[in-house]
């Protein structure tokens, strides 16, 4: 694959040798191709003498480069070597800017995740969020790694983005550069619990976990479970996602990855003996804001069992980019998608998720958002999201199962978190349903339906849009319908 695309990057470059080339390749099952790289020599040409001012070659090639690449997916496309640089800064968990995950859709910079701790996630900026503006100048139509050059300089300096957020007016947030020291670990004790949260998948991951499942152990001699939180966890290295998962398996899979070729199955076991906590049960808390490596943590603790999962259906982002440096990375690299993820029982995490045992909005205004088909964000939003592979489809706009009570402070208390405490503390999904029911959401009837639906079933009538308190019935289990893997050299 990398003799491929060198070859092809090479043929750009060389321009009326292509042209040449293609004459004497004519008759081969290549001709075609060839003869599209006579066109693309053509336009290049022309441009060079037409444009209404000069142009950049290498600018244009580049450009073209990436337009090759992004039409394929939302995930692949080309670096230019500063920014092969930056991923691996960030890779590596230190790097400066504002501690967004951002994705290019339909011309617009949108929010994936704000990190914890980041000017970005102190300003109260959501998954889903569009960025317009940056310092007033529209960025709507630049190239994403444009956008992300803007919002990134000097440590300090100060930038003011504007927002668009579904249902509101635009606003604008001023924020200052900071480093970006991603520390993707944190814990604390709650009660005779542990809880560990991930913010992201660095080199750093697995080694940060262990860390401190260790020292929750000292702090809580008598654990009786753990609360794993992979929420807004936009993902990272596929190696750090089997770490964090080795960590709590005593071996066996977590993950496979398929490529073109059926019989091209890569599998990624957890180590033998690894479950630092013997067995103790888990709770998983996932939303929306999960992808990718968080998502593969995910999925291999509930297929094996070893956890159950609560919160809202994961992103969906289940495929596997290879970063292929190109003469060393002076020429940049490509970020190419060459393989899709599944779970250990078989499932594509691609476009559908991981889904939730249990279904838990943090607020009834997030409740709303998965009620409506319009605030939709997932990796099904993109219109080249890559398929699945296995013909599911995820699940569409429903009225999530549990919100919190009438008058919850959701900015202050944990809804999500306060749920998986109660599933360690009952034992289970189904014992913590029964044993303490919690409000469950009414999606609100449409106005004119309201006098219809009185007339018809009078006494059955509610408050539309209300919260219930009528004691929920457990969820059915529904199947779950940028990961960065190093080229094969130095092998996500």
């Amino acid at each position: 694959m990398r003799k491929i695309l060198l070859i092809g990057i090479s043929t750009f470059a060389l321009g009326a040798a292509a042209m040449a080339y293609a004459d004497q390749q004519s008759r081969t099952p290549k001709a075609e191709t060839y003869k599209m790289l006579e066109l693309f020599g053509d336009v290049l040409a022309t441009v060079e003498d037409q444009y209404v001012v000069p142009v950049d070659d290498k600018k244009l090639i580049q450009a073209a480069i990436d337009g090759m690449l992004t039409s394929l997916d939302p995930h692949s496309g080309y670096l230019d070597s500063e920014n092969f640089d930056e991923m691996r800064d960030q890779t590596r968990g230190e790097y400066g800017g504002l501690g967004l995950v951002v994705q290019s859709e339909d011309g617009a910079v949108k929010v994936v995740s704000p990190m914890d701790g980041t000017p970005a996630g102190r300003a109260g900026i959501l998954a889903g969020d569009y960025i317009t503006a940056i310092d007033g100048q529209s960025v709507v139509g630049l190239p994403l790694d444009a956008a992300v050059k803007q919002m990134r300089g000097p440590i300090g300096t100060s930038i003011t983005l504007t927002v668009a957020r579904e249902k509101q007016n635009p606003f604008s947030v001023k924020l200052n550069r900071e480093i970006i020291n991603v520390k993707s670990v944190t814990a604390k004790v709650e009660g005779d619990y542990g809880y560990i949260r991930l913010s992201g998948f660095d080199e750093k991951t697995g080694e940060e976990t262990r860390a401190a499942i260790k020292d929750l152990k000292t702090k809580i001699p008598n654990m009786k479970g753990m609360v794993l939180d992979l929420r807004n966890n936009p993902g990272g290295l596929v190696d750090q996602a089997v770490e964090v998962a080795s960590a709590f398996l005593d071996g066996g899979e977590v993950v496979s990855q398929r490529g073109r070729d059926a019989r091209d199955i890569e599998r990624y076991n957890a180590r033998a003996g690894g479950d630092m906590l013997n067995g103790l049960p888990l709770v998983v808390v996932i939303n929306n804001g999960s992808a990718s490596a968080s998502e593969i943590v995910a999925g291999a603790l509930k297929d094996r069992r070893r956890a159950e999962v609560i919160g809202l259906t994961s992103f969906g982002k289940g495929s596997v980019q290879t970063v292929i440096p190109l003469r060393g990375g002076m020429d940049g690299a490509l970020k190419l998608t060459t393989a899709r993820y599944f779970t250990p029982s078989g499932q594509s995490i691609q476009k559908t998720g991981i889904a939730p045992d249990l279904e838990v909005a943090s607020s009834k205004e997030e409740a709303e958002r998965v009620a409506d088909a319009n605030l939709q964000f997932s990796e099904a939003s993109f219109r080249n999201a890559l398929d699945a592979d296995v013909g599911k489809s995820r699940r569409e706009a429903h009225a999530p199962t549990e919100i919190p009570p009438e008058g919850y402070d959701s900015k202050k208390d944990d809804f999500q978190l306060a749920r998986a405490l109660d599933v360690l503390r009952t034992g289970s999904v189904e014992a913590a349903v029964r044993l303490k029911p919690a409000k469950t959401y009414a999606m609100a009837t449409p106005a004119f339906m309201v006098g219809a639906a009185a007339s018809a079933t009078p006494a059955a009538t509610t408050n539309a849009g209300a919260a219930t308190t009528a004691k929920p019935v457990a969820p059915s289990k529904v199947a779950p319908a940028d990961e960065i893997k190093p080229a094969a050299p130095t092998k996500k």
